[in-house]
């Protein structure tokens, strides 16, 4: 049993993937607080199900691309056997984690798009150092920039960790908080080698629809 707050189909707003048709499949519970978190509502809500129902639901719709998000999935190791499961059924699968647990026992077929908590983001110092051994093209390290002082916390954590050589390193700026033409230009005067990531589905759909 998983305990999953939505199953829904959607554009993908954010990482790689962006743009494709794809089944979110979140699940509920997330033991950080982020100053910026616009799903609150999967703290608690949500109902059990079992895995095959899930794949069940999944295999409803016309795509091959399934995104585990939350909440935090890996606070659930029913997430686990479930991403193993749709990698087998040749599903394209990635894994939106909060970056301070380990994601060692993550299958490998699994893109995952690890969160670093800045310090605006009211959880900072949660990021699991042992993530950085998963720092490869196939990783995808994630920043959301609320502040100046975030950039430059960012900067400094990709390059000590040589995140610029071995992986994508996305920034994206806080919905509403921050002006993505300001985080576009800070990127470019600074040199950085991260990527602007706007988050798609927040330009697509209005705040009544799917995917907001």
């Amino acid at each position: 049993m998983i305990k999953i707050n939505e199953i829904f189909f959607s554009i993908q707003g954010e990482s790689s993937y962006v743009g494709y048709p794809t089944v979110f499949v979140r699940t509920s519970g997330c033991h950080l607080r982020c100053t910026y978190c616009d799903t609150t509502y999967a703290y608690h809500q949500g109902s059990n199900m079992e895995l095959d129902d899930v794949v069940k639901n999944i295999k409803q719709h016309a795509t091959k691309y399934v995104c585990l998000t939350g909440g935090e999935p890996l606070l659930q190791k029913e997430t686990l056997p479930l991403m193993s499961q749709l990698c087998d059924d040749g599903y394209i699968v990635s894994l939106e984690t909060s970056g301070d647990i380990d994601c060692k026992e993550v299958d490998r077929r699994v893109k995952k798009i690890i969160d670093v908590k800045t310090p605006d983001s009211g959880e900072p110092n949660k990021f699991a150092t042992a993530n950085l051994e998963f720092a490869n093209k196939e990783t995808e390290f994630k920043f959301v920039i609320c502040s100046e002082k975030d950039f430059e916390w960012a900067e400094n954590f990709a390059q000590k960790n040589n995140l610029f050589e071995k992986s994508n390193v996305l920034y994206s700026p806080s919905f509403s908080v921050i002006d993505e033409n300001w985080l576009a230009k800070k990127i470019l005067s600074a040199g950085s080698q991260a990527r602007l990531q706007l988050q798609l589905h927040k330009y697509i759909w209005s705040p009544t629809e799917r995917g907001v």
